[in-house]
């Protein structure tokens, strides 16, 4: 980690309140086909769509996608026609780009043409396909959590350091100017020490049982599964299998389902944890204690946690509290103060006749700290380029320096969250140990900082491509 008091890259200065920072064109060279990024996207699915591909796409100076991979042959057919469909329209005919399209990642990670690589694929493929990218020489953009359990995320983050790749984490709040800002402010006591942390999220509702489904001929249900065991297919397992576009890409049923993911405690919760350790200075640690409660579905096939209430105590003396009943965003308790944020617009300049910011997006116990600024040698953290997550990522894969959210940062923020996971399904006091990441006694604990992997899937079976 770098000294508090510097941004992680020299050529990226702290804007006064967050404004957009522009990166000077010399980062990037010339704009020619030879000098741009060539991306691969692994998984073509609602969130590669409406977030990682659109986020991305529009960085046409910088690079250029050339590769895309998908189980599904429907979902790889959209997301061809997106892509060039894009280009098309933003280039012109006579820079039409052709992209290229696997069934397999693999293949497409052995691809000498693609430079780096976005993973937005559901949870349970996430840490896999992330290792081989960093053993394949690939950059990675891997969308949030970063792993199914701990222990997962635990190799891929060391993957990634070993090989020396760049990976931003999906927890795009860090390149949010509202979010950074009020991090500064906990940063530099503006509201005194940390007491007290409170963090809302959302909650999923349970379902019906679902009847067994032929598997879809454009589906490799098989390889969906993955490292998890093998169930019958049923459509609301997976997602949509639908003509209609739009609902194709709907929410799709696997975030509901615990053999895939954790539910919303890791689903929202990366977003929320990592600012609440970004907040505290404690991006590559943890909690040392968790006391958790929480509502299992006993029946239907839909079985993530409902309504829950977490307590991580941290080794500086801070507590934060996880639950549903909270407003969705981060209240930050201190001995002099308060700050709330959340998701939003923010403009410094729009505050009503008393001075408090209008709209939601961030708010104080004295609101005139929101737009104070700060003085010379105070603590100023990582301003991603434009307030953007993505093309913060490839400003990094230039200047090879750590993007806003790297490995670690983001594979702590993960394991906080399934750390309390655990909690909930345990239902008594933990003591958790950052350094050796492991429950302290806790042979039980210990025993679901892992799941057994389904053979030829999973990080024990990871392997170098290309």
């Amino acid at each position: 980690m770098t000294t508090p008091k510097t941004d992680r890259r020299g050529f990226v200065k702290a804007a006064a309140i967050g404004f957009p920072t522009i990166v000077p064109a010399s980062v990037f060279g010339q704009t020619a086909p030879s000098n741009l990024i060539q991306l691969g996207h692994i998984g073509c699915g609602r969130i590669a769509r409406v977030h990682d591909i659109a986020e991305t796409i529009r960085h046409t100076g910088v690079a250029r996608y050339v590769a895309i991979s998908d189980l599904d042959s429907v979902r790889l057919a959209d997301g061809k026609q997106l892509i060039e469909g894009y280009y098309a329209k933003r280039l012109g005919g006579e820079k039409a780009v052709s992209v290229k399209t696997y069934g397999n990642y693999r293949e497409l990670l052995a691809d000498k043409s693609v430079d780096a690589v976005l993973i937005s694929t559901p949870d349970h493929w996430h840490a896999q396909p992330a290792i081989e990218a960093a053993l394949a020489g690939k950059d990675i953009y891997l969308q949030k959590p970063t792993s199914l359990t701990i222990r997962e995320g635990r190799q891929m983050a060391d993957a990634v350091k070993q090989t020396g790749r760049i990976l931003q984490l999906g927890s795009q709040q860090r390149s949010d100017v509202a979010f950074r800002l009020a991090t500064e402010l906990v940063r530099n006591g503006r509201i005194g020490k940390i007491k007290e942390i409170y963090i809302g999220l959302p909650e999923d509702p349970g379902g019906n049982e679902e009847p067994e489904m032929p598997v879809p001929a454009n589906l490799n249900y098989d390889m969906w599964l993955g490292s998890t065991p093998k169930v019958y297919y049923t459509e609301n397992r997976v997602h949509p299998q639908t003509a209609d576009a739009r609902r194709r890409y709907a929410r799709p049923g696997w975030l509901r389902c615990e053999q895939f993911g954790a539910g919303m405690i890791t689903g929202w919760g990366v977003h929320h944890v990592d600012i609440a350790h970004w907040a505290m200075g404690v991006e590559e640690s943890g909690p040392v204690e968790v006391l958790a409660d929480a509502h299992f579905p006993k029946k239907g096939l839909w079985n993530v946690h409902g309504p829950y209430h977490v307590r991580l105590k941290y080794a500086n003396g801070a507590t934060v509290y996880m639950s549903e009943k909270y407003p969705n965003g981060l209240r930050f308790l201190g001995e002099s103060g308060w700050i709330w944020v959340t998701r939003g617009r923010y403009n410094p300049q729009n505050v009503d006749a008393n001075g408090h910011p209008r709209g939601n997006a961030i708010d104080a116990s004295d609101p005139r700290m929101l737009t104070a600024g700060f003085k010379e040698g105070e603590i100023r953290l990582h301003a991603s380029p434009n307030n953007d997550h993505h093309l913060d990522w490839l400003t990094s894969i230039k200047t090879r320096q750590q993007p806003a959210a790297p490995a670690e940062v983001g594979h702590r923020s993960c394991s906080a969250c399934l750390v309390s996971h655990i909690g909930m399904r345990l239902a008594r006091p933990l003591k958790w140990d950052p350094v050796k990441e492991e429950f302290v006694g806790d042979a039980e604990a210990n025993g679901m900082l892992s799941r057994p992997q389904r053979a030829p899937y999973g990080t024990q079976y990871a392997k170098r491509v290309g």
